[in-house]
């Protein structure tokens, strides 16, 4: 079982109209930018939850697709390239005050679903403007992985390979944007600025959704049969990328002074889940090698760390909970059996075996893709 954490996907956006904004000299260029309006429209009703289309006519012009988030999917694949497309022609001319004065104008506006909101926030989601084309392809891409990842959950139980392969893919498209997008971006960022326009929640992201990825490969493993003590090493190698993104939240406080506390708790969750599953493991295949002494103090180590990190959201306490009832059982098993049977002296904490983590999951490289189509403005 995986915790489900689906915020990211929360996004909201302003209306855009392009070719309202931007002068355009053709009317190639004048039907390139309504042709990016509409197939942006579409996003915003979606994810706004703002349009009338009923399903079976979302289904129809989708070619088919049942679900809203591969509906949404392939929205954003329509979409990206066309913006792609004009922020490579908008760059050209980029510091031309005419082009300058045109994407003020666009109010490119997005809300975050990664910022702490107030406890009471009558008036809706708070939205931020930056005044760059660039704000608007990053959060593009973030929604992009969002849904991704969402699509992965979504058929997990129908078909791991597709589920990790999701996941490799957004952690492949949260790679990019830390590395490639968002960088360029912060010379323009305001002093407000959604965490979702950063490179370290990018970074973040990209590591969550590659433990997520490594999480359906143990879970084939563990259909496989395979050992305890790789199943151990797997679990500690998605703990280990949870670690990595948890000292990057950490070191990054001056970015976001506001990161929500339900994002860190679930990263925190996770990682707290795995520790458990991974020692449980880890103690099952001791008992196999005879080292029942060690698999108990293995359990006990276990215990006691997971009784320190319950989380606060119901959904993932109660998988905490089952899983310590499950690790208790384990131990009053191995103990009985080790009073009666073994007589092993218990290992102490500093005599236990550690941990050992393998990664095995990477990310799928993040391709953008640009469709080449030429656009004049009048400048």
């Amino acid at each position: 079982m995986m915790m489900h954490f689906p915020d990211p996907s929360k996004l909201k956006t302003k209306q855009i109209v392009f070719e309202g904004i931007f002068p355009a000299r053709d009317s190639g260029t004048l039907e390139q930018l309504k042709e990016l309006s509409s197939k942006r429209r579409v996003i915003e009703e979606s994810i706004n939850k703002s349009s009338f289309i009923t399903d079976a006519i979302a289904r129809e012009m989708s070619g088919g697709l049942t679900s809203q988030c591969e509906q949404d999917v392939q929205r954003l694949e329509q979409y990206l390239p066309l913006l792609e497309n004009l922020v490579h022609y908008v760059d050209l001319i980029g510091d031309n005050s005419r082009m300058v004065y045109c994407t003020l104008d666009l109010k490119i506006r997005w809300s975050s679903a990664l910022a702490s909101s107030p406890f009471f926030n009558l008036m809706g989601p708070k939205f931020f403007q930056i005044d760059s084309l660039r704000f608007e392809l990053g959060m593009a891409l973030f929604l992009y992985g969002a849904l991704l990842r969402e699509w992965a959950s979504e058929v997990l139980t129908e078909d791991m390979v597709q589920s990790a392969t999701l996941f490799r893919k957004a952690a492949g498209v949260y790679h990019y944007l830390a590395y490639e997008v968002l960088p360029s971006l912060q010379p323009a960022l305001a002093p407000e600025r959604p965490p979702e326009a950063t490179s370290s929640v990018s970074s973040v992201m990209s590591l969550i959704c590659l433990a997520e990825a490594q999480t359906v490969t143990i879970r084939k493993a563990e259909e496989k049969g395979n050992s305890g003590g790789l199943l151990a090493k797997l679990h500690y190698g998605v703990i280990q990328s949870l670690d990595e993104a948890t000292g990057i939240l950490h070191s990054s406080t001056r970015e976001f002074k506001d990161i929500s506390s339900r994002f860190v708790d679930f990263i925190l969750s996770s990682k707290a889940l795995h520790e458990i599953r991974s020692y449980k493991h880890l103690a099952e295949d001791q008992k196999n090698a005879g080292q029942i002494g060690a698999a108990v103090g293995v359990l006990r180590h276990a215990l006691n760390n997971a009784q320190k990190n319950i989380p606060g959201e119901e959904s993932w306490r109660l998988i905490i909970r089952k899983e310590i009832d499950d690790l208790n059982g384990l131990l009053q098993k191995y103990e009985h059996e080790n009073e009666f049977v073994w007589r092993e002296k218990i290992l102490s904490h500093d005599e236990l075996p550690l941990p050992q983590g393998v990664k095995v999951a990477t990310f799928i490289p993040y391709q953008p893709q640009r469709w080449e189509r030429t656009l004049v403005f009048k400048i």
